[in-house]
């Protein structure tokens, strides 16, 4: 297996981003991955991209190579890969095994979402897809639903109070202040977060990630190649991708993603490190009480300790593990098939130095990608060189 390096990197900022298509958002943030790369187009040997919705959303299918002829990319495969929120982590993941397996020693990443040109009923909609239709969707779930009950039963189980829950809506809106490319950057208050609207008991509006617009995107490259193109390369070290239960009927604990034990379990393998290795973390913080599991879920602590956790700021940038330091999905936004991408993103300016919220002597990152009620997900390790 070869090593693989990430010499380029792309994104545009995540938010409302009216008069631009889902294919010119995909084509800004691949242009901006390509130039950071210093490559030429005709040197990628595939492209790989990671998109949900864009048939319902956006009414486009056959994004990979739509996008690629508006790149002017050679005659190389390209392919749109599919995985609810992990969409882009998944593509990423496959980008990794086409260079680590010797068929490419370029690859083009990329992932993509347009979501807010069309009303919330729809989105709604879209997004209840990556569930279990004749499971989860007959009872008439959805995700803020799914969240709400993982919520109520980690507080049951653990103790974790509103407040703890709360604190990390408090300090993601406190991270994206300073990150450019974040869909909110105002701050909140514990009591503002308690106060905002009901969406689903106990989740209220401040709790949830916005509806967004975006795309991000990395050039890979075979690791011995890296120096020829890059001064600031940065390897992958470990990459794990899993799947979970199918739907919460199948789910044994609903405080715990599998997928995400699994998933981590693989990287954290593949790089021969652990959780106490880690300086940074991207994590899916879809909604506040998921940044709590899924911090439990990567090891950071032990279950039922992740609302302590935040109380106690361990999870802050000065903390001991600095968790979403871009502002996370809550803040900085989540274009769903393109969040993937866009905590490598972060990661990689974490760890050549270049992040808004730098994390002093950052050299290993950890980026995590979730999809669905925990039915797939990614995990991958990065190093700086």
């Amino acid at each position: 297996m070869h090593q693989v390096s990430i010499i380029g990197i792309g994104s545009t900022p995540f938010g409302k981003l009216e008069g631009m298509s889902i294919k010119e958002l995909a084509v800004q943030a691949c242009l901006e991955a390509i130039h950071d790369a210093g490559i030429e187009k005709k040197l990628l040997g595939a492209f790989y991209l990671g998109n949900f919705a864009a048939g319902s959303l956006a009414g486009q299918e056959a994004l990979a190579p739509m996008v690629a002829n508006a790149l002017g990319l050679p005659n190389i495969p390209c392919t749109k890969v599919e995985g609810a929120c992990a969409s882009a982590g998944i593509a990423l993941r496959h980008g990794y095994l086409l260079i680590a397996t010797g068929q490419c020693d370029f690859v083009l990443v990329a992932g993509v979402e347009k979501m807010t040109a069309v009303d919330t009923a729809r989105v709604t909609e879209a997004l209840a897809s990556a569930a279990d239709a004749e499971m989860d969707g007959r009872a008439g779930l959805t995700f803020p639903g799914v969240f709400a009950m993982a919520m109520q039963r980690h507080m049951y189980e653990y103790g974790t109070t509103r407040e703890q829950v709360a604190l990390v809506a408090v300090k993601n809106h406190e991270n994206g202040l300073q990150n450019p490319m974040a869909q909110y950057r105002k701050p909140v208050t514990v009591q503002e977060v308690l106060e905002s609207r009901l969406i689903a008991d106990p989740l209220r509006l401040y709790d949830c990630c916005p509806i967004s617009d975006g795309a991000a995107a990395v050039v890979l490259c075979a690791a011995e190649r890296a120096r020829e193109f890059s001064p600031k390369p940065v390897d992958i070290i470990g990459s794990g991708h899993a799947i979970g239960p199918g739907s919460l009927a199948e789910t044994d604990d609903l405080t715990r993603f599998e997928v995400t034990v699994r998933a981590a379990r693989e990287a954290y393998t593949m790089a021969e490190l652990g959780p106490e290795d880690i300086d940074v973390v991207e994590l899916h913080d879809c909604f506040t009480i998921a940044e709590i599991i899924d911090s439990e879920d990567l090891g950071f602590f032990p279950k039922g300790e992740g609302g302590r956790a935040v109380a106690e700021g361990k999870t802050r940038i000065d903390g001991t593990i600095p968790i979403n330091p871009s502002g996370g999905l809550l803040s900085k936004g989540h274009p769903v098939g393109a969040t993937g991408l866009g905590q490598v993103y972060e990661i990689v300016r974490q760890l050549r130095g270049e992040a808004p919220n730098q994390i002093k002597g950052a050299e290993i990152g950890l980026a995590h990608n979730l999809g669905g009620t925990g039915v797939v997900g990614t995990v991958h390790i990065l190093r700086r060189r």
